[in-house]
């Protein structure tokens, strides 16, 4: 391996670290340093935040049902609540999606 390409090896990897905390698994996760910004489209969608899978259970009456770690929380736009390990804002609810704020808490 020359030395180019290990510089250009590393610097991918470091591109990556501010992602360590949270990965994406079908939705909009975005991450900075141990708060998440998330958006949940759709019944049944997931994402991997913070070491935890938070799921959508479901939309009804601008209420969003969350699942972490086993637990099942609902909120309200400007809400938070805390599941599992996580504390949730939901900042912004619609009629099939909720994008939050998610931190270890």
């Amino acid at each position: 391996m020359t030395a180019r390409t290990a510089a250009a090896l590393l610097a991918g990897m470091l591109a990556l670290v501010p992602l360590a905390g949270c990965s994406m698994n079908s939705d909009n996760v975005s991450c900075s340093g141990t708060s998440c910004s998330v958006t949940l489209t759709g019944d049944g969608a997931k994402a991997d935040v913070l070491g935890s899978t938070l799921s959508l259970g479901g939309i009804k009456n601008g209420t969003a049902t969350l699942g972490v770690a086993g637990a099942s929380v609902s909120c309200t736009q400007g809400q938070s609540v805390t599941a599992g390990p996580l504390h949730l804002t939901c900042s912004t609810i619609t009629g099939n999606s909720v994008t939050l704020t998610a931190s270890v808490g």
